[in-house]
């Protein structure tokens, strides 16, 4: 048997993720793999890395820091979360992300990105925490129209909710067969198509794989929701996920905001501990 954790993203709906996490490591629950996608992967990363509360921590003691994130950043840079503070002064300066224990726990760690040429997923191992890793985090975590794209070694990549926003069967691929999701959408909650396609046929318009991506994801996505009920239905794999939207803003300053999601998590968590 080989335990696995899915992470969708969903931006600050992270929090829900994080509050889930914590109860899993305050009681020594561990896994044999685990895959994060978007938020689910700079969040999720922590897991792997043990340190019990720390996305809350940073996130709440940044959430106003225009460092952080800020309109500024996106109109000067193009990226709304400052990328040499988000991923070079935060993890290894401010609140740092324990990289020698990340190296050392056996679990694998899988963040997806997309590609913007092809318009499909690529899944990245962390295996260090070094600086690898983090720049493939980051363009898991890269959201279209508010990051700029992410070059890794000739290829270029965004956030990998576009081309994956669940990847159950990609952990399934790899022959993980005890797998827990953490979804941050409601059980029965649908896609509607994406906005802002026509900006995002302008700012996008190298990249015709990528934006045939983008208009069909609602339907990837609403798919993936299904194949995660069915599965879970049949009892073959565990689900946490809110009861009800969280209807947290994607770029949350109010630290009471980024607490209440949390702790919703935690909830769903405390449920689950026996299964």
């Amino acid at each position: 048997m080989k335990t696995a954790l899915v992470m969708e993203g969903g931006a600050m709906r992270g929090m829900f993720t994080c509050g889930v996490l914590d109860v899993l490591m305050e009681n020594g629950i561990s896994f044999d793999g685990a895959v994060g996608v978007s938020a689910g992967a700079t969040f999720g990363c922590n897991i792997k890395s043990r340190q019990i509360g720390r996305a809350l921590r940073y996130n709440k003691k940044y959430c106003k820091d225009k460092r952080y994130h800020s309109i500024r950043s996106l109109l000067t840079t193009g990226d709304i979360y400052n990328v040499p503070f988000c991923y070079d002064e935060l993890p290894y300066k401010l609140d740092k992300w324990d990289i020698e224990t990340f190296s050392k726990n056996p679990m694998e760690f899988y963040c997806v990105a997309t590609d913007i040429n092809t318009g499909k997923p690529v899944y990245h191992n962390c295996k260090t925490g070094g600086k690898e890793d983090i720049i493939w985090i980051q363009a898991s975590a890269s959201m279209p129209l508010v990051s700029r794209p992410v070059e890794i070694d000739g290829g270029v990549y965004l956030d990998g909710g576009i081309s994956d926003s669940i990847p159950l069967k990609f952990i399934e691929s790899l022959g993980y067969d005890k797998i827990l999701v953490i979804e941050t959408q409601p059980k029965n909650y649908v896609k509607g198509k994406q906005k802002y396609m026509l900006l995002v046929r302008w700012m996008l318009r190298k990249y015709p794989n990528m934006i045939k991506a983008m208009e069909e994801r609602y339907l990837m996505y609403n798919e993936q929701k299904k194949y995660v009920r069915e599965k879970e239905e049949k009892g073959e794999i565990e689900v946490i996920r809110p009861l009800a939207p969280l209807n947290i803003s994607p770029v949350e300053t109010d630290e009471k905001e980024l607490e209440r999601v949390y702790q919703l998590g935690r909830a769903e968590a405390l449920k689950y501990l026996n299964k």
